[in-house]
């Protein structure tokens, strides 16, 4: 298990990435170079608006024991971390969770992500070729219902992986759900040992746990759900289990294998 701290910190950087999406990166933080692609933090705000921490997963490492969240304002937890101000202090439990399991450099790497269940497959992706993974071997599809949705475009190019966006009113890259893309892709090369990896909206989610079952390709899922504590006491973050029993998305995931959680 990742030895875990709880640390205060303060913000560096409040990026506004447009359509309601904030980049933060904190720092100093000592627990930075610990954070591996699929675990998350547990966030603190200086403020007694917002009584419970959320968890956000990890989007990046940085230099400095920097560390960086990617998030969509949806609540007022949300609203309020949009407003921190630079030097603005927060406190960061973690790194929590089980992280993804990596491929083996002969599989073809898929990654299919959803609206917010980008950051961690971000991170993934710059992890694997960091550690010399083919980067033409990663197949990053990355859905949402208009361009507006499908955030930091550049910033996945510049890893150097095979960039597919996947929009449902077609205004950028492919034209449907992004599962449907992921599809054509599995059918259409079919010869390749491939390998997937999956985070975001549930109906998605399901989607992609069928399409791996369907074609017996391994693969893991991020699944998110509420996190009040983060270190598995309050059993806020259950799901169910497809061979039977239940099981605490906050300690036990939040990274599953295909075919393990009933979606």
């Amino acid at each position: 298990m990742t030895r875990l701290t709880c640390e205060d910190t303060t913000l560096l950087l409040n990026r506004h990435l447009g359509n309601g999406y904030h980049s933060l990166t904190f720092g100093p933080y000592a627990s930075a170079d610990r954070c591996r692609p699929g675990q998350f933090l547990h966030v603190r705000l200086p403020t007694a608006a917002v009584f419970f921490r959320r968890a956000f997963s990890v989007a990046s490492v940085q230099p400095h024991d920097a560390v960086e969240i990617i998030f969509k304002v949806f609540g007022r937890g949300t609203r309020v971390m949009a407003g921190l101000r630079k030097g603005d202090p927060v406190n960061l439990l973690g790194p929590l969770g089980v992280p993804f399991r990596f491929p083996t450099k002969s599989e073809t790497t898929i990654i299919v992500a959803g609206g917010v269940g980008f950051p961690p497959l971000l991170f993934l992706a710059v992890e694997l070729v960091r550690r010399g993974f083919d980067p033409n071997k990663i197949i990053f599809f990355y859905g949402g219902r208009t361009r507006q949705d499908v955030i930091e475009r550049a910033r996945i190019k510049r890893i150097g992986v095979s960039f597919q966006p996947v929009t449902e009113d077609g205004s950028l890259g492919h034209s449907g759900l992004v599962t449907q893309a992921v599809e054509r892709f599995i059918v259409a090369n079919g010869d390749r040992r491939m390998r997937l990896y999956a985070c975001g909206p549930t109906g998605m989610l399901k989607a992609a746990d069928e399409l791996g079952r369907r074609h017996d390709i391994a693969g893991q899922l991020s699944i998110e759900a509420p996190m009040p504590c983060g270190i598995g006491v309050c059993l806020g973050c259950v799901v169910e289990l497809k061979r039977g029993g239940y099981s605490r998305v906050c300690c036990d995931g939040p990274v599953y294998d295909i075919g393990e959680v009933k979606l």
